[in-house]
């Protein structure tokens, strides 16, 4: 059976590295941008997605000068347009635009700070440099951190972007970093308030992973920030539900007091299973029926409890969030896929639970088997 076309095939093949070769021909005479490109599609296959970005810088440096300035100077010069400045959101660059970032960091780290940084800072307008940025952090903190202030600033949203992004204390794929809330926070003071969706979703991610190390730190800060009322309330409570997310999955009381579902609210609660036994790959189908005497916001989570064996394991699942009407039932359905032969996740048969949250609190359970 053919194999389906990869993440990695489709960012890296002839064409995009066809057009790799021509923008480093056009800025580097003398270079033969088809052999380049030949050269770098040859390995390719053999490696990960992200140790092909190495591969590439690998490919072009014999081509560069050894003095790193001067080699900052032909990569700025071998990189194509800016992104659109006039975007708002989703317009992250491409991936084989990632190598004046790579040579930054090896060449530019130790002894050519400056020059590295603003090589950074061109390059983060064609593709972002949140992970080329990270090394610096750790190398030379205070430095850095004096240059994102200023870039927080800047009218470039993919460079205030960065100052976010760059910065987050768990971003995916990135080099861990060894800042403390206390450091970064400050930057998101500056970018909450952009006028641009890319920035501010980084600014609510970036505000997601400290929630996991200091959920505290997080509330505080949402609510300065709508005591400062420089962000739209839509778009600050837009910021806080993304940025609450796994607090709110975890059932985390002030996360949920913070978006107003009250954790005490009077609620009732009534689930049905339509069967007490289901198969490994059908589907568990239950109703879930919500009624209080007064109207309320509600967010409304479900939990299943696996059996298996060493440790019992868990998964939260959303069910909706919405308005209960005084005396009006709520009635919400749902039929959750019990797939069998995932890898990362095997179903084994035996008991197992489910459990309705109402605000973050257990409501009510019911027992099923999986056969």
């Amino acid at each position: 059976m053919a194999q389906g076309f990869s993440l990695k095939d489709q960012l890296f093949n002839a064409q995009s590295l066809g057009q790799l070769g021509t923008e480093y021909s056009a800025g580097l005479p003398g270079l033969d941008g088809a052999a380049f490109a030949r050269r770098a599609l040859s390995g390719v296959s053999e490696r990960s997605l992200m140790a092909c970005l190495d591969w590439f810088a690998d490919c072009i440096e014999p081509h560069l000068s050894a003095d790193f300035p001067v080699m900052a100077d032909q990569l700025e010069a071998m990189m194509p347009q800016p992104l659109n400045p006039s975007l708002r959101d989703d317009d992250f660059g491409r991936f084989i635009h990632a190598v004046p970032g790579i040579l930054a960091v090896r060449h530019g780290l130790e002894h050519h700070r400056d020059r590295a940084l603003d090589l950074l800072y061109a390059a983060t307008q064609r593709f972002s440099m949140e992970f080329s940025i990270r090394p610096f952090l750790n190398r030379w903190p205070d430095q850095t951190l004096a240059r994102l202030a200023v870039w927080a600033e800047d009218k470039n949203y993919h460079v205030r972007r960065l100052v976010s992004e760059g910065t987050r204390p768990k971003l995916p794929w990135g080099r861990a970093i060894a800042l403390t809330p206390a450091q970064t926070l400050p930057l998101l003071d500056r970018l909450h308030s952009d006028s641009t969706r890319f920035v501010t979703r980084s600014v609510a991610n970036h505000l997601n992973d400290i929630s996991k190390i200091d959920t505290d730190a997080v509330l505080a800060r949402l609510q300065r920030w709508e005591k400062a009322s420089l962000q739209t309330p839509q778009e600050l409570a837009w910021m806080a539900r993304h940025a609450l997310r796994t607090r709110i999955k975890a059932g985390h009381a002030g996360a949920m007091a913070h978006l107003g579902f009250a954790a005490d609210a009077d609620v009732s609660v009534n689930l049905r299973l339509e069967a007490g036994t289901v198969a490994i790959g059908d589907r568990l189908r239950f109703d879930v029926e919500l009624q209080a005497p007064q109207a309320l916001p509600v967010l409304v989570d479900y939990r299943i409890c696996f059996s298996g064996p060493g440790r019992g394991r868990e998964k939260v699942f959303k069910l909706k969030a919405g308005r209960l009407e005084a005396g009006r039932a709520l009635v919400m359905s749902k039929a959750h896929l019990m797939k069998g032969g995932a890898s990362t996740f095997v179903l084994y048969p035996g008991p197992h639970e489910l459990v309705v949250q109402v605000n973050g609190v257990d409501r009510v359970r019911a027992g099923f088997d999986l056969v």
